[in-house]
């Protein structure tokens, strides 16, 4: 089991057959060298051959009662599956001490959400009185907007706002959306590129719409302290971040009669399972409305 040859070899098998992502494959790998850390800690036979389920269910135990979350044991009991799958189509091993073991079940929890209310005093916060203010302002009315990413925000091109026909081109991976503006994200947008942008630029040929205040690319971590700084100023409780506006977009838009298949297209979910979370979120919504205002609930 402490043989490092079966690991290294397991990882290449990831990487070449199962062509698994280079996160799935450092975590698999850390869960497998923690198991064998146990292993050795607990004096239990260090022999592949020797792992029986029981060996198993203990650590999984050990793993509970260390506060380990169920959505990181649920993912152990995969890590170790596959790596004993691995180890039976290379003869390592004859059977699975997983096999029988049920995945941790993981309860999911529903995204949190900011009232109609709450984001309007959100937008309401940046103040464009110089170049800073019409740019966050900009920013913060196109992620309500379109619910798009912060990954895809911030690699906005310049040619990918058309505020003729009121569209924003979004780019994924090898797909492209196209996702309409309201009025108010239209003003701020043009705005910004109208009034500051051209003078914020560090060099102009810089495509980027978004910029920073030295003229570069915006980055994740410099949108991240723009949303912390007006969720302080506009003293919301709730933990904003740029993934709570796109959820509230999602939300507000099924709660005004939008379909699943629309908002999965702005969206750009893959599988509409995902969409799907917001309908029981806004139903859940709808029950904490009911439980609170009922005068017989």
């Amino acid at each position: 089991m402490r043989d490092t040859t079966y690991i290294k070899e397991f990882q290449q098998y990831l990487t070449e057959e199962k062509n698994a992502s280079n996160n799935t494959i450092s975590s698999y790998i850390r869960d497998i060298n923690q198991f064998i850390s146990y292993l050795g800690t607990k004096n239990i036979s260090s022999n592949i051959r020797d792992i029986v389920k029981n060996d198993v269910e203990r650590y999984l135990e050990w793993l509970n009662k260390n506060g380990k979350s169920p959505a990181t044991i649920s993912r152990t009991v995969a890590s170790l599956k596959c790596y004993y799958g691995f180890l039976i189509i290379t003869t390592r091993v004859k059977s699975n001490p997983l096999l029988n073991i049920e995945t941790v079940k993981t309860v999911k929890k529903l995204p949190q959400i900011l009232t109609s209310r709450e984001v309007e005093l959100f937008l309401e916060q940046p103040e464009c009185n110089d170049m800073k203010g019409y740019r966050d302002k900009a920013m913060l009315e196109l992620l309500y907007a379109t619910g798009i990413r912060v990954s895809e925000l911030i690699a906005l091109e310049i040619d990918d706002v058309n505020l003729s026909t009121g569209l924003i081109y979004c780019r994924s991976s090898d797909k492209e959306r196209m996702i309409p503006l309201y009025p108010a994200a239209i003003k701020a947008i043009g705005d910004y590129i109208n009034l500051v942008r051209h003078q914020m630029l560090a060099h102009p040929s810089e495509t980027a719409l978004f910029v920073n205040m030295s003229g570069e690319r915006m980055s994740r971590q410099g949108f991240w302290k723009i949303i912390k700084h007006y969720q302080e100023k506009a003293h919301i409780d709730k933990e904003i971040t740029p993934h709570t506006l796109r959820h509230s977009f999602a939300a507000h838009l099924l709660e005004n009669g939008a379909d699943l298949r629309s908002l999965q297209e702005m969206l750009g979910h893959a599988d509409i399972s995902s969409t799907q979370v917001y309908t029981q979120l806004v139903k859940k919504q709808l029950k904490d409305v009911y439980n609170k205002a009922h005068p017989r609930a």
